[in-house]
């Protein structure tokens, strides 16, 4: 978050845009509307801050008993809608401003006040109320659920009906063509959305669409997944994903996952073994575009025109590849000591005082939400595999091999996509990527160049999942002519990647009366690298083929350990389960002098947890008397101080 004195300059000067509503016409307006018209009559809505509402009539005098246009421009109600956007860095937007535009200058239809449904607020509150935390503020009175608002039998609406109208839109298929016809073309935010929810409906047996959060500008990061019983985790079915347009401007992921959530829905359809049995087993999400507002940016200059970096940024302009924790840094720091555990490294409180994007939050919040076993995020700009560490061993050195301890399983992973990509396997150095071919066209992230706050560091070293990098090519906004092919190069790499999630080995860690054991750690000896069970119980660690000692243990249990061989041919993963035996109590059973343990086995400093995705001042009271950093705006701007706004 950027710095308060820095965000209220920034607030200072969008009120001058954001506070007169009527360009240039405001004398006009005053004059006509100043003062409050009958009761019965409905007027035209007026206020730029509501001008995207799902109605253009309103009423006097509203429920907040303002009476003219003057008194709702002047209220710190009306102030507060205007700047909460950037208040709250993104979250929540638009939703926030048009709920909110529906109490303070309602609808009116035919002379008489329509209330909005309280679902809506009520759906709205819980999930942005933590936004609000963050920033030491109170949920506004105005969006008080239960009085301002109304139940379905009372017949409300949904004052967010327009955000979700034009996505909720069918787009009929030319005649003649069949269902399972694949178009391939860009997609706008809204042909992505609908296509995504078109196929979802199609194999509603097997897929869904949801979304994980909102971008900067407001738009849902739009997730379909496939799964034999989507919506929930099932016993040991792994989870993966594949995250495509991290950057706006590199849009052959996006289009290549919104041509795999098509193929997979009608290959299930049509009876295809291996899809079948990859969906039956598998719980596969595809998020086509983690940058939609850079997207827009990229595609308002179109491809064949857009520069390098246009719309690589979000709407902050940050560079999202960037904005992640810096967790390697730490790592370096944490493995140079022996007995300390490197894995599941907590988010370090001095982060959340940076500028973290909405989309960034949400990704975080996904990945502790679902236990994600493997991941690929797919870029543009080269032709080439890259796995982690994306960070140099040592900060200065540009290019540096700095491999992860899970080397041999990372370069099997790699290799999954690029062995089977027939570009990737061109022998000829002239071409895209020829500069990678000796090393098989995959790299060690770091050693190609060396960055800081990556998307895959951060997977592997917060949670337990793998993320490798694909760059598709070195057009970043190729034009719709090459979009086929770049499919047909792609199709058998994805899928080839997907089915990596089932090697290594897999279980379920119980106690001895069968209970599941949350949070067991599985280590590997020999990989300074453990993965943690889900809340069932279930585990799955991906490795190289080869003999292994696997041991489980948890607070308050004994360890348990097995030797494990992994065969070179085999693609499912082995089922290795653990019972674990509760440890003996007693001051009898307690040896003198310091406890024994394995390496890397102390417990992390702060296990992550979901207040880890909350920044350090949503938990943190104002000293007694002193007010929050934005108080000072709004008082300074309207005679009225909103202190309903305080929550101390």
């Amino acid at each position: 978050m950027p710095t308060p004195l820095l965000l209220l300059a920034v607030l200072a000067t969008l009120a001058a845009a954001t506070h007169p509503s009527c360009s240039g016409n405001c004398q006009r307006l005053a004059s006509t509307h100043s003062d409050s018209p009958s009761p019965a009559t409905c007027v035209d809505l007026h206020l730029r801050t509501c001008i995207d509402a799902a109605y253009n009539q309103t009423l006097f005098p509203t429920p907040l008993e303002h009476r003219s246009w003057e008194t709702v421009e002047s209220s710190p109600e009306y102030m507060l809608l205007g700047v909460l956007h950037f208040l709250l860095e993104g979250q929540c937007n638009p939703d926030l401003r048009l709920l909110g535009c529906s109490v303070l200058v309602p609808r009116c239809e035919g002379g008489h006040p329509r209330r909005p449904c309280r679902r809506v607020c009520e759906g709205l509150r819980e999930a942005c109320q933590p936004a609000f935390d963050a920033i030491d503020m109170a949920w506004p009175y105005f969006l008080d659920c239960a009085r301002y608002f109304a139940p379905e039998e009372e017949g409300c609406y949904d004052p967010l009906e327009q955000l979700r109208g034009e996505l909720d839109a069918e787009e009929a298929l030319p005649s003649g063509l069949p269902p399972t016809f694949i178009r391939f073309a860009h997609h706008s935010y809204a042909q992505m959305a609908r296509v995504l929810k078109r196929t979802a409906a199609r194999c509603s047996q097997v897929a869904k669409t949801y979304s994980i959060g909102r971008s900067f500008e407001g738009k849902d990061l739009l997730v379909i997944e496939f799964s034999s019983r989507p919506g929930q985790h099932e016993l040991m079915e792994p989870e993966v994903k594949l995250i495509g347009n991290i950057h706006g401007n590199e849009v052959a992921g996006r289009e290549m996952l919104i041509y795999l959530a098509q193929y997979l829905c009608s290959e299930y359809l049509l009876g295809n073994p291996r899809i079948q049995r990859l969906l039956n087993t598998t719980r596969i999400h595809l998020l086509p575009s983690m940058n939609p507002d850079g997207y827009e940016v990229a595609a308002a200059e179109g491809a064949g025109y857009n520069g390098w970096t246009s719309g690589r940024q979000n709407a902050q302009n940050l560079d999202l590849n960037r904005n992640f924790p810096d967790l390697t840094s730490e790592y370096y720091r944490l493995a140079s000591t022996r007995g300390v555990r490197t894995d599941h490294i907590p988010i370090s409180q001095y982060y959340w005082w940076g500028k973290v994007a909405p989309e960034t939050k949400a990704i975080m919040k996904w990945i502790q939400t679902i236990p994600f076993v493997l991941s690929a995020s797919l870029h543009g700009g080269d032709l080439v595999v890259s796995y982690p560490f994306d960070f140099s061993k040592h900060p200065h050195e540009e290019k540096m091999f700095s491999p992860t301890p899970d080397e041999k399983m990372f370069k099997l992973l790699a290799r999954a996509y690029a062995d089977v990509h027939p570009m990737m396997m061109d022998r000829s150095e002239n071409r895209c990527g020829g500069n990678f071919l000796k090393q098989g066209s995959i790299i060690n992230g770091a050693d190609w160049y060396s960055f800081t706050g990556g998307m895959s560091d951060f997977n592997y070293l917060h949670t337990n999942c793998f993320e490798i990098t694909v760059e598709l090519g070195c057009v970043k906004f190729p034009p719709e002519e090459a979009l086929y092919g770049l499919w047909q190069h792609n199709k058998e790499p994805l899928l080839n990647f997907l089915e990596m999630v089932h090697r290594g080995i897999k279980g379920v860690v119980t106690d001895k009366y069968g209970k599941p054991v949350k949070n067991a750690r599985i280590l590997v000896k020999g990989i300074r690298h453990d993965v943690t069970t889900a809340p069932d119980g279930d585990y799955w660690r991906l490795l190289p083929p080869g003999s292994h000692i696997v041991i489980a243990q948890a607070p308050g249990y004994s360890k348990v350990m097995k030797r494990v061989t992994i065969p070179l041919r085999m693609k499912r993963a082995g089922r290795v389960d653990f019972i674990l035996q509760p440890l003996r109590t007693g001051p009898k059973n307690v040896l003198p002098g310091p406890s024994r343990a394995l390496p890397w086995s102390q417990e992390p400093q702060g296990e992550a947890t979901q207040l880890d995705f909350e920044p350090p001042r949503a938990r943190r009271q104002p000293a007694s008397g002193s007010k929050p950093w934005w108080w000072s705006y709004f008082t300074s701007l309207s005679p009225s101080k909103p202190r309903w706004l305080l929550k101390y």
